[in-house]
């Protein structure tokens, strides 16, 4: 597959995102002279239309902007906030025990992970709101406006949502936990299969609303009324006064610089801060060196680096990250050199890095990244986690189910409490070279987020790969005290050596292991030409003006 890009004309501006169906329809704000935040708002929308159980309106996330002409740059926070029935020691007593991969707690009766207490205040249209009147060009009802129109028609259902829903039957399940859930997503309780048409007017109907009446449709009229009738029907902590109060925040992005470049990323509780952290600890090393490209002999000694530094950055993560609103969160030791070095000298030294408990994001959000012909360039993360299965009759959307990733145990940095929002890993990231996007990245993945774009940069820079070559190569994870996951692509030779370097190895049998499906843009100005790479893990897809 050839990057877009080549040819004799340069490219005027890029969508990459993992749904064509979305993907092929916001391409066409573009074409028609809007700018990349028209663009991402209207492809967010399309998203939720297509991805039901990955992103909607009753969900969260974070948009990281970048204008040309000014050359200012913000980060707009939309995430969900605990509603004001939730109490910090609510759920103490029924925790049944960790997860191995995520460290994410189990809860008696699943109370955490679906359901209507699973349920948090959502942000999302809120903050694609924000981000569209105060730096786009189409009006609300027009950016609205393709996503009723799909959710009216019908959506088809592409071949990997149907292989998800049949392979990972507990992703399934999502559907049938409201009935209203399983009548406009099931075939009476049945999946639906690849190239089915799925409607869902009520859906069309609740954006209309929205596209009409703007925000206080949803915070504060009509919809807003029958999401909390139905959440205090049915024992959800959500309460009229937490939407009402609910707004989003607005921030310059975080910042390192790693071997010349600028990395620009969002702040907790998002994962922006640990990335920036990952990449301080691994600038120390001379990575360039190893021939991961090639899965040369040294490679083992390079994938034990990254799993050591992963650690290191996580720890740091458990240990102090939380929402800045409830915790102080000590950012600018966390994104120093100086902490960096620390972490250095205890890999070093041999020292095994341990990762305190805590839980993470399940893997089930979307992404897009859009340049346009100005230079002006989003990466946009949303989500609904990874779903709570709640429909309210007639209103057509999904909730999210965020409370997952809340820490069940009170006086932590990520425990639960009222208004509060909980850790996630999303991380909408932009590159910058000489003051201007050089890449623009983000990716679905929960937990692995962050590890799946630190490896897609250290790619490029370190390692000189196209975009797509990048974000196609393999990749690995590690969180957990002793395992490094890998996928099949990885050689069983580098595993017999990481192994032998005191590691434990988990090895995917898939080629494509489930490691964040990373949606980038690589802008090369020298060369006038925008490169796109669509994670092959998530069948996304890059398309240009």
């Amino acid at each position: 597959m050839r990057d877009e890009g080549e040819g004799e004309d340069a490219v005027k501006g890029m969508i990459v995102c993992p749904q064509p169906q979305a993907a092929e329809r916001g391409i066409a704000v573009l074409k028609r002279g809007g700018n990349a935040v028209d663009a991402a708002v209207t492809t967010a929308f399309l998203q939720m239309i297509v991805s039901p159980m990955m992103c909607g309106v009753g969900g969260f996330g974070q948009m990281h902007i970048y204008l040309a002409g000014s050359g200012e740059e913000k980060v707009i926070d939309f995430h969900a906030k605990a509603g004001s029935k939730a109490t910090p020691a609510m759920w103490e007593t029924i925790v049944l025990g960790e997860e191995r991969e995520g460290f994410g707690y189990a809860l008696k009766g699943g109370v955490n992970a679906a359901g209507y207490t699973s349920v948090m205040v959502p942000g999302t249209v809120r903050g694609l709101y924000e981000g569209l009147t105060r730096y786009g060009t189409l009006s609300w009802k027009e950016a609205c406006q393709p996503a009723i129109h799909l959710a009216e028609h019908g959506f088809t259902v592409s071949q990997e949502q149907a292989t998800s829903w049949t392979v990972y039957p507990d992703r399934f399940q999502r559907f049938l936990v409201t009935p209203e859930a399983a009548r406009l997503y099931t075939k009476g309780g049945q999946p639906y299969g690849a190239g089915d048409v799925i409607v869902n007017k009520d859906y069309a109907k609740s954006l209309r609303i929205i596209a009409s009446s703007g925000v206080d449709a949803f915070y504060h009229g009509e919809i807003a009324t029958k999401i909390v009738d139905d959440m205090e029907a049915h024992g959800g902590f959500l309460a009229y006064e937490d939407l009402e109060a609910y707004e989003p925040t607005i921030y310059e992005p975080l910042t390192t610089e790693y071997r010349g470049v600028t990395i620009a990323s969002n702040d907790a509780p998002g994962g922006g801060l640990t990335l920036l952290e990952l990449l301080n600890i691994i600038e120390g090393y001379e990575v360039s060196q190893y021939d991961w490209a090639g899965m040369g002999s040294d490679v083992a000694e390079y994938i034990h680096l990254l799993a050591m530094a992963m650690r290191a950055a996580q720890a740091d993560r458990a240990r102090y990250v939380g929402d800045p609103a409830f915790v102080e969160v000590p950012t600018k030791m966390l994104t120093s050199k100086k902490r960096a070095a620390e972490w250095r000298e205890r890999i070093d030294a041999g020292e095994r890095i341990r990762v305190p408990k805590w839980p993470m994001e399940p893997p089930s959000t979307t992404h897009v990244s859009v340049v346009d012909s100005a230079g002006n360039a989003v990466s946009l993360t949303h989500t609904l986690g990874s779903s709570s299965g709640v429909i309210t009759p007639g209103l057509g959307f999904m909730y999210n189910n965020a409370m997952i990733n809340f820490d069940p145990v009170p006086g932590h940095p990520n425990s639960i409490a009222p208004g509060k929002s909980r850790l996630t890993q999303m991380s909408p990231t932009i590159v910058l070279k000489d003051g201007a996007p050089f890449i623009v990245l983000g990716a679905p993945g929960g937990g692995k987020i962050v590890s799946a774009l630190v490896q897609t940069i250290l790619h490029v820079l370190d390692q000189g790969m196209t975009i797509y070559e990048a974000v196609a190569h393999p990749r690995v994870f590690c969180l957990h005290t002793d395992i490094i996951d890998v996928g099949a692509r990885i050689p069983d030779y580098v595993c017999d050596e990481l192994e032998a370097k005191g590691n434990l190895v988990a090895k995917a049998p898939q080629s494509y292991a489930p490691m964040a499906l990373v949606q980038a843009i690589l802008l090369d100005r020298e060369k006038g030409r925008v490169y796109g790479g669509s994670d092959p893990r998530g069948g996304g897809i890059f398309i240009s003006t």
